[in-house]
């Protein structure tokens, strides 16, 4: 299966949606998605993931590497809206916490805009 990627942008937050499935053959294509916001200034990221089927260890990393990333430049990562199984791959991995994982893209966006950019 193949992977969709878009973006939305909503103040100083870029909303990315991601569907299909992501793993070790799709995972690439997201990163260079993020790598090309950061390289814009844009690191204050909501992932938007209702439409994700399926993540596994490869799409977690790209998670952590995004968050990391945004770290470093001042910004934050949010999740939002993961369907069960990948809701339940981050509770066991203990990224859920991490990755600061919202119910809805609304809550996600508006949690990180009550936070001031680091920096």
């Amino acid at each position: 299966m193949s992977l969709t990627v878009g973006t939305e942008q909503r103040g100083d937050v870029v909303v990315v949606s991601v569907g299909g499935e992501l793993d070790m053959a799709t995972a690439p294509a997201l990163q260079d998605q993020i790598t090309d916001l950061l390289d814009r200034g844009l690191s204050r990221l909501v992932f938007d993931l209702t439409d994700v089927s399926f993540c596994d260890s490869t799409g977690l990393s790209v998670f952590v590497r995004a968050k990391n990333s945004t770290d470093d430049a001042g910004g934050v990562v949010r999740l939002a809206a993961p369907q069960r199984g990948v809701r339940r791959i981050l509770e066991v991995s203990g990224l859920v916490e991490v990755l600061h994982t919202y119910p809805t893209v609304d809550e996600a966006v508006a949690a990180d805009a009550s936070e001031p950019a680091a920096g």
